[in-house]
């Protein structure tokens, strides 16, 4: 009897089980072992790929090097796969991979980097219930009109256009409604399997991306705390008048509600839309460098998600004044005093080519004698351009390839050093990767303004760091002088690389020359 009541009782669950999936009320990828199951089975495959491909092959021979990029190349495809579909915080450490250039092999970072474009959608009715949960009311009470396709879709929420009732174009950005739920479990599971797979690859340490992950989660999970970090950055950066941060409508926004101004452009590493619409390339890379250097080196607020996606360009057709948009505020990285005067002076220490300063500042940044590949690292340059100078010359296409296959030859102690340095940094290499391969595709990386902005910004940095802590009126004025001279002859400079790149300039050599010659 007790058998027969345990059949029926499971065919119940069997045929519920059905009815639901078949009207869409549950997804099979809600289930917690599905998840898991997925996660654990991807992580086991990829684990026996490495321990049995290269296994008896010759470390350093071509046909090792060649099979090593097969696996990283099927592994991180199978990676893809399972962020593909558990969605949510998968996606989302995904993509954060994605970014990380120079630091994982070019397999995976070219393979991830898809996902900011294979992120989930939530359905109209998903929509429509997160709404009336945070804001009480349905949709057709707050809006004259909602699009229905959303602008973009990223892993814990998307963005609908629409119109409220007093006429405003807003931007509605709603959380999808399972990744709360679903969050902390998915870390945990990432945790447990990380700790597996470093027992069985001891070099492998990865732990410091969890712990990211268990940090900002919570943060970009809470879309009140974007809304002040948006209000706190345009309010901090008001003085460039190339800027644009969308405005927050505070009565319609909740923790997974977010309502703001609705603005629109080229994304910045669009070079074609700049071209047609007229947008100099190279003072959009020139004013991006100066928001992030005067967010990181001057106020220690930083900005650390910005994927294309999240940075436009617009030019205003009645001034003809070209901006940058800066959206999604979920993710900031506060630096403290100490760590950001060190970062200042390390960033001077290569600029100028300052090695025994470069080891000094990386060393108290936690890189230990790991500190050549700190560098390198921090500067996407060869040690060779770091000792000769990262603003003596551009890039070359041998050094670019030189960097990637070091990225995949030096992994483990990559891994080992992002696990000694402090927690700050990883989000400032995130953010660095990020505007390099903006910058690599405006084809604009490396030029000297970039390092001449970075270079007035760690002046001041430094020149009100030594103000506030002096309390002598004499030492206060020679440190306001001396910050003064030193812009003044990076302004010099820069009015020479001007000259010498202008017509004006070429006429001018050319007439001293024939002066020269004449005498």
């Amino acid at each position: 009897m007790a058998r027969r009541a345990l059949k029926l009782a499971s065919l119940a669950a069997a045929a519920s089980g059905i009815y639901l999936y078949g009207n869409k009320f549950m997804d099979p990828n809600d289930f917690g072992v599905v998840r898991v199951g997925r996660a654990i089975a991807t992580t086991a495959v990829i684990t026996y790929d490495y321990l049995t491909s290269l296994r008896n092959v010759p470390y350093g021979s071509e046909e090792y090097d060649f099979l090593k990029s097969q696996v990283h190349l099927r592994s991180a495809e199978r990676l893809r796969e399972l962020c593909c579909a558990n969605r949510g915080t998968f996606i989302k450490v995904g993509q954060h991979l994605g970014a990380l250039d120079y630091l994982l092999p070019e397999e995976y970072t070219r393979t991830l980097k898809v996902l900011h474009s294979q992120a989930p959608q939530s359905t109209r009715q998903e929509i429509e219930q997160v709404i009336r949960e945070d804001l009480g009311k349905e949709i057709k009470e707050l809006f004259v009109s909602f699009e229905d396709t959303p602008l973009g879709a990223a892993s814990l929420a998307q963005v609908h256009k629409a119109v409220l009732q007093d006429g405003r174009t807003v931007a509605v950005k709603i959380q999808h409604p399972k990744v709360q739920a679903q969050s902390s479990k998915d870390i945990f599971l990432m945790e447990v399997l990380l700790l597996i797979v470093k027992q069985i690859f001891p070099d492998f340490e990865f732990m410091w991306l969890v712990e990211e992950a268990k940090k900002n989660l919570p943060l970009e999970l809470d879309f009140l705390n974007e809304g002040r970090n948006a209000e706190k950055v345009a309010q901090m950066l008001k003085n460039f008048d190339f800027l644009k941060v969308p405005r927050i409508y505070w009565e319609l926004s909740t923790r997974r509600v977010l309502l703001m101004e609705f603005m629109e452009g080229g994304q910045v590493n669009d070079k074609a839309y700049m071209e047609k619409n007229g947008i100099d390339v190279n003072e959009i890379s020139r004013n991006l460098g100066k928001l992030y250097s005067e967010m990181i080196f001057v106020n220690g607020f930083v900005h650390c998600d910005p994927h294309p996606g999240n940075v436009l360009v617009k030019k205003c057709p009645d001034s003809g004044k070209a901006y940058i948009i800066l959206l999604d505020h979920g993710l900031y990285q506060v630096l403290s005093e100490s760590f950001r005067m060190d970062y200042c002076r390390l960033w001077q220490a290569l600029i100028k080519a300052d090695m025994k300063r470069v080891q000094k500042y990386s060393r108290r940044l936690g890189a230990g004698d790991l500190y050549p590949l700190f560098a390198c690292m921090l500067t996407a340059r060869s040690w060779e351009s770091v000792n000769r100078g990262i603003d003596q010359s551009p890039v070359s296409a041998s050094e670019d390839v030189e960097i990637r296959s070091n990225a995949a030859a030096y992994l483990p102690q990559i891994t080992q050093l992002l696990n000694n340095v402090p927690r700050q940094m990883l989000l400032l290499l995130k953010t660095n990767d990020l505007l390099r391969g903006i910058e690599s595709a405006l084809h604009t990386r490396a030029s000297a303004s970039s390092f001449l902005n970075m270079s007035r910004c760690c002046i001041r940095a430094v020149s009100t760091y030594q103000r506030s802590k002096s309390h002598s009126l004499y030492r206060r004025v020679h440190i306001s002088l001396t910050e003064a001279l030193s812009l003044w002859q990076i302004n010099l400079y820069e009015l020479f690389l001007w000259l010498k790149g202008s017509c004006l300039g070429n006429w001018v050599i050319a007439f001293l020359n024939r002066m020269h010659h004449s005498t």
